[in-house]
């Protein structure tokens, strides 16, 4: 007996301590994805994106682990992107409608995609259409999963595989845009300036910052 109950305490020390352990994720394929609740809530990765050729305008978001992602290395598994594909008004004789800032106007939301990546997912997909670990999911404006072939998804998406971008549309677009916004005001709006403006930032840091240009 006096063995017994130091047994059943380390037992007890090891069960308590599991509920701390990550477990791996269980494989998610194409059309799995839950539509993530409360997803508005994120971060945009790009906002208002204009898309004339598809007569759409689209908000995209992007969960906390992606935000973690480096122009260098991508975004880390966990990573959750949620695409809105809004329909751009049209005027009465076709044309599509701009607002005061020439951008296209909203319409009705048409459908929603969902891009997550997590180790192992993906697993199965032919190589030639494999993007990583990523996987997709389509869902209709009230919220329920749609009939969309997910394999234009993959067929858009892994068109970037020569591109150091991750499988991931607007890659370079996002990370200038973070980059940017992390620069000091001052900093930015030497920047914006064509080279040869004047401005009290020394010589050298506006050649740094213009690259030579």
């Amino acid at each position: 007996m006096k063995l017994v109950r130091p047994l059943l305490l380390a037992l007890a020390a090891v069960v308590a301590g599991c509920g701390t352990v990550e477990l791996p994720p269980a494989r998610v394929a194409d059309g799995e994805l839950p539509l993530p609740e409360g997803y508005t809530g994120w971060s945009k990765f790009l906002s208002a994106v204009q898309r004339p050729d598809a007569k759409q305008v689209r908000e995209i978001y992007m969960n906390r682990a992606a935000t973690q992602g480096t122009a260098a290395a991508g975004f880390p598994n966990g990573s959750v992107f949620v695409m809105e594909n809004y329909a751009a008004q049209a005027n009465p004789d076709g044309t599509l409608k701009t607002g005061p800032d020439g951008k296209l106007v909203k319409g009705d939301l048409l459908r929603v995609f969902v891009m997550g990546k997590q180790a192992g997912w993906g697993e199965g997909v032919p190589e030639a259409t494999r993007t990583g670990n990523w996987v997709y999911a389509a869902y209709l404006a009230s919220g329920q999963k749609s009939a969309d072939n997910l394999g234009t998804c993959r067929a858009c998406h892994v068109a970037l595989k020569d591109k150091p971008v991750d499988f991931v549309f607007r890659y370079d677009e996002y990370f200038s845009s973070k980059r940017s916004q992390a620069l000091d005001p001052a900093l930015r709006l030497a920047l914006a300036q064509p080279a040869g403006t004047a401005t009290d930032l020394p010589p050298a840091v506006l050649a740094a910052l213009h690259g030579g240009r």
